[in-house]
């Protein structure tokens, strides 16, 4: 489904009509999940464009609140929850605009120490509220469960990236002790396109589509996807990520990389962009790190 201005427009006149006269402006196109819309100065408009991402929108309605007055950066506040009609056929909201702009991977933010102190306490505050009640996250299985689909991305990519030593980096990462401790709130996505930034530092987290409880190790992903080496070091020290937890973070990563490259590859160039830049990144960090056996005698 095309989703427009027009659209957009149509849709606030007939459920919302206090804000009809406010104007509607896209707010970029890179979205895969929702298209986003700017309403006025203060408010954004979120429209699915999937069935799995219009189930979020209760979700983000219902936890959301919560999670905002628990967190030490702005998330967006829900403001009120459209219904589907005949223009558009899935739920939507309105919820408040957050300013900053998305990261590029490699850029001057990903290099800074203070967004990488600023994700750990994105994250550590998330660990810390009350799991009770909470729903599981979008990525709550464990990570050897993705094992089929990883090695069915790694199969389509020959040819795109070294096979064998991203295949090696995540039979390492497969390895690693499973996670058996209580699962925890997790952010879930925190990719480039999920945050705001300014001047090096975290200004919001945006699409919380994914969030709920899992392995800590999943938000670990924003170590390669957000920052570069020094950087990801600086985010694992405040974090205290244990070898295991911090193999099973870059097994998320590499894993959640490798399917978006091979489903984007020829259709979204920004995500296939940023799914190839964090590859690298993992690759490199893997040749750096792997356990070589000892020489013979």
């Amino acid at each position: 489904m095309i989703i427009e201005p027009p659209l957009v427009r149509g849709l606030i006149a007939a459920q919302f009509p206090h804000w009809a006269d406010l104007p509607v402006k896209a707010a970029g196109a890179t979205g895969t999940a929702n298209a986003i819309y700017r309403l006025g100065a203060d408010k954004a408009v979120r429209l699915p464009r999937t069935e799995g991402s219009a189930a979020d929108v209760a979700t983000e309605h219902r936890w959301l609140p919560l999670l905002a007055s628990r967190l030490p950066f702005p998330v967006p506040l829900p403001l009120a929850q459209g219904v589907p009609d005949e223009a558009f056929p899935r739920p939507w909201s309105v919820c408040t605009w957050l300013h900053g702009a998305n990261p590029i991977p490699g850029d001057g933010s990903s290099v800074s120490e203070l967004l990488a102190a600023d994700l750990a306490e994105l994250v550590l505050a998330l660990r810390r509220i009350d799991p009770a009640d909470a729903p599981p996250a979008y990525r709550s299985e464990p990570l050897a469960s993705r094992d089929t689909e990883t090695t069915e991305a790694l199969a389509a990519l020959g040819g795109v990236l070294d096979r064998a030593s991203a295949t090696a980096a995540w039979h390492e990462a497969l390895a690693a002790e499973p996670f058996t401790g209580r699962p925890v709130w997790v952010h879930g996505d925190l990719q480039p396109g999920n945050v705001l930034v300014a001047g090096g530092r975290l200004t919001a987290v945006i699409d919380f589509g994914c969030t709920g409880l899992a392995d800590p190790a999943v938000d670990l992903i924003a170590a390669w996807y957000l920052l570069t080496s020094g950087a990801r070091e600086t985010f694992r020290t405040a974090v205290a990520a244990d070898d295991a937890t911090w193999r099973r973070g870059r097994g998320w990563a590499l894993s959640i990389a490798l399917m978006e490259l091979a489903h984007y590859r020829e259709t979204n160039p920004v995500m296939a962009r940023i799914a190839a830049h964090v590859i690298a990144e993992i690759l490199t960090d893997h040749s750096r790190t792997r356990v070589r056996p000892p020489s013979s005698p």
